[in-house]
């Protein structure tokens, strides 16, 4: 029993350009199955404007009413139901499924990319366009700048359609590249990743009181200075959840109000899958004057309510901290050198949020801001794992980096790119 593939993912897309395109999901349920769909449709760039979710346990429909959030890169919507579709239980076999989810699905395969070309302004951004255009997704990056105005970029990647065993695959990336970048290119390579990939998993040498800062949860008295500089266009930050656990004799309630973020949903339902936690029911309201509401059925692995007072506070308390600070930037010295930091926390299942790279990279091309050397690496803190980006900044800008507040002004556009404002 069961229902045809064609139909566990359909996709509506809206009749006017500014009308949304409704996705629906209809599959047996899976362990964070819903922050597993948000994470693709964030990386292909699109923004929940308001979603629906319920489940029993055993089946879920999940509706999901998305925009595109810009028109830079082009969208596949049948790529899209592709990877929709793999992350989907089958419906001819669930049984079979709910047995084989007690294993662990094998990592995909790591691809070293190495491109070698002229460097220019905005380059890095450049050719992350192109990799998240061919659903690439960067796992590990070295970036370098030689004397002689050359950069070898080191991209160990995976591929969201699962095709770079393909010799086909792998000579298009390569030909793209080259056509795309005509003269700057001088050579593009691709091909399986060594030992070398597993060398790139830690940051050894984060100092003490940089990673102090970076992953303090004091953020947001310093993101209050940089909140002030947009208070006209962005609402006050905050975060309220309210629990219930009379409404319904079997699940708790979360009620939560936030400010509207891109990402949001992917966020809070992260959240809930990394703290083993079950959404039977999930409703995400349209965004009223810059801010969202939500209403949470959630219950525990054993399926009773949540009635332990620690462990709810525990829960809003990681909540709260998900949507107020998702990502951290900062900027710091390294030595002579200028600094900049964004931490992307990681799921439990190894994955980071996507697009982060993308961001950030977009946000320095727009301030004009060269990039001498970049890196992605890991960083494991007492309570979980991060995925830190590091870029070293060029001085010859028309920005001073030196000044306190042109820094602010930095990480307050990344910030702002990040989230969507």
């Amino acid at each position: 029993m069961g229902i045809p593939a064609d139909d566990v993912v359909l996709i509506q897309l809206g009749s006017g350009s500014n009308d949304p395109t409704v996705v629906t999901v209809n599959c047996p349920d899976k362990s964070g199955l819903g922050c597993d769909l948000c994470r693709i449709i964030l990386e292909f760039g699109l923004h929940i404007t308001r979603a629906d979710f319920q489940t029993d346990g055993k089946w879920c429909y999940i509706v999901f009413w998305v925009v595109q959030r810009s028109n830079s890169l082009r969208l596949d919507w049948d790529s899209l139901k592709n990877r929709l579709l793999i992350v989907s239980p089958p419906c001819l076999a669930p049984l079979y499924y709910d047995h084989k989810l007690n294993g662990s699905t094998a990592a995909p395969s790591v691809y070293l990319l190495k491109f070698c070309c002229v460097d220019r302004k905005g380059l890095l951004h450049d050719i992350t366009e192109v990799i998240t255009e061919l659903e690439f997704t960067i796992q590990r990056l070295k970036v370098m700048t030689t004397p002689d105005e050359k950069v070898v970029d080191l991209f160990f990647i995976t591929d969201g359609r699962e095709l770079l065993h393909t010799k086909e695959r792998r000579d298009n990336t390569c030909r793209y590249l080259c056509d795309v970048f005509k003269e700057y290119c001088i050579s593009c390579e691709l091909q399986l990743a060594g030992p070398e990939c597993e060398n790139q998993r830690t940051f050894s040498s984060l100092p003490m009181a940089v990673a102090e800062e970076l992953f303090s949860c004091e953020l947001s008295e310093k993101e209050s200075c940089t909140q002030a500089l947009v208070t006209a266009i962005t609402p006050p930050k905050k975060a309220i959840v309210t629990v219930d656990n009379l409404l319904s004799p079997a699940h708790t309630l979360l009620q939560i109000q936030c400010v509207d973020q891109k990402g949001l949903f992917y966020d809070i339902l992260r959240t809930s899958k990394d703290l083993n936690i079950q959404v039977a029911y999930g409703r995400f309201s349209s965004s009223i004057k810059g801010y969202r509401n939500m209403d949470l059925l959630i219950r525990q692995t054993d399926g009773k309510k949540i009635v332990d007072p620690k462990l709810l506070a525990n829960t809003c308390s990681r909540l709260k901290e998900e949507m107020l600070h998702p990502l951290r930037v900062i900027i710091t010295n390294r030595g002579p050198d200028t600094e900049l930091l964004v931490a992307n926390p990681v799921e439990l299942c190894g994955k980071g949020r996507p697009r982060v790279f993308y961001d950030v990279t977009l946000s320095l091309k727009k301030l004009g801001i060269c990039i001498f050397s970049a890196e992605i690496g890991r960083h494991s803190t007492q309570d979980r794992q991060w995925e830190v980006y590091r870029f070293l900044l060029d001085e010859n800008c028309d920005i001073p980096l030196s000044s306190g507040q042109a820094r602010n002004q930095i990480v307050d556009r990344i910030r702002r790119t990040l989230m969507g404002w």
